[in-house]
């Protein structure tokens, strides 16, 4: 009881502000338009830029935890994909979608406060070790295929084209990218350039999850329930108890193990819905998927964290 109290409401209580804000007409939609943008566009790319220059490359990126959780993570995309179009008839370009929602884990908004908040800053490190290549890689699994389930016969030039295009402009892939070109080549950021950087990320979290919850007062809940529930169900179960169980093959530490877990565990993210609203594809799906699991989130997050304790 004390873990809810302590790790998982202060969070869920942020994004119930945005959300209450929203419904209550005190936060327009603009506004959190504006604020997401800000959160997603500027200040989260700020954030993974510091964490990825910093981050001890060697010690961090080890193949046991990028195993554990991608193993769990590229099984649930498949099984996403597979059970859309086989279970309920989706076409391909819609099971892309749907596969996408239960591949990309809220590891941001949802899985570094949590983790630092029940663990300490000490533990992100497993965290950030994960997000470094989760935007660019699952961002080019799920662009690959539906390019792939778009392209109907166009030529293999083109389809690559695109898909590179739309990778590149993704605002957490370059910061990500910059991150790494820091980190690589040993450059040094100015202090003042630092310190602002710095106000920026103290920023990135609180204005993310307010936002979030106005985002998710926007998508009301529709679309087909069984597919919600079904991916909401690969989100939040079967995705973090592979990790669990690949951890323990691979001997996962205890520190490694929870940010693995609480990164697996965490809802469908908001990317989620933007990559299905980008290619108009599933949008109700994804968009209640994101509300559901995220309300979900406080009951199964709360169980990880006692089996992790």
């Amino acid at each position: 009881m004390q873990a809810l109290i302590d790790v998982i409401i202060p969070v869920f209580l942020l994004v119930g502000f945005g959300y209450a804000a929203s419904w209550g007409g005190l936060f327009k939609a603009e506004y959190v338009d504006g604020l997401m943008k800000f959160a997603q566009g500027f200040a989260i790319p700020c954030l993974l830029f510091s964490a990825i220059a910093k981050l001890d490359l060697g010690q961090s990126f080890n193949w046991p935890i990028l195993l554990s959780f991608y193993s769990g993570a590229f099984v649930c995309f498949a099984l996403g994909l597979i059970g859309a179009r086989v279970l309920f008839n989706r076409d391909w370009e819609d099971a892309v979608a749907i596969g996408f929602v239960a591949l990309f884990s809220n590891s941001v908004l949802l899985g570094l406060p949590i983790t630092e908040r029940a663990f300490g800053s000490e533990a992100l490190t497993g965290n950030y070790a994960i997000i470094a290549i989760h935007a660019p890689l699952n961002l080019s699994i799920g662009i690959i295929g539906m390019e792939l389930a778009k392209a109907h016969g166009a030529p293999a030039r083109d389809v690559a084209r695109t898909i590179f295009t739309s990778t590149i402009k993704n605002s957490l892939i370059i910061g990500i990218s910059l991150g790494f070109v820091v980190n690589l080549t040993g450059l040094t950021v100015p202090s003042v350039l630092q310190d602002a950087i710095d106000l920026m990320i103290r920023a990135a979290l609180p204005a993310a999850l307010f936002g979030l919850g106005g985002v998710l007062h926007r998508y009301k809940p529709e679309g087909d329930m069984t597919t919600v529930l079904y991916v909401v169900a690969l989100s939040l179960v079967v995705h973090p108890v592979i990790v669990y169980s690949v951890g323990q093959l691979v001997d996962l530490s205890t520190v490694e193990m929870r940010s693995a877990i609480i990164t697996a565990a965490s809802a469908p993210g908001i990317n989620a819905y933007l990559f299905a609203n980008m290619y108009g594809r599933a949008k109700r799906v994804a968009a209640t998927s994101v509300l559901l699991g995220t309300a979900a989130n406080m009951g199964s997050i709360w169980v990880w964290l006692l089996i992790l304790s």
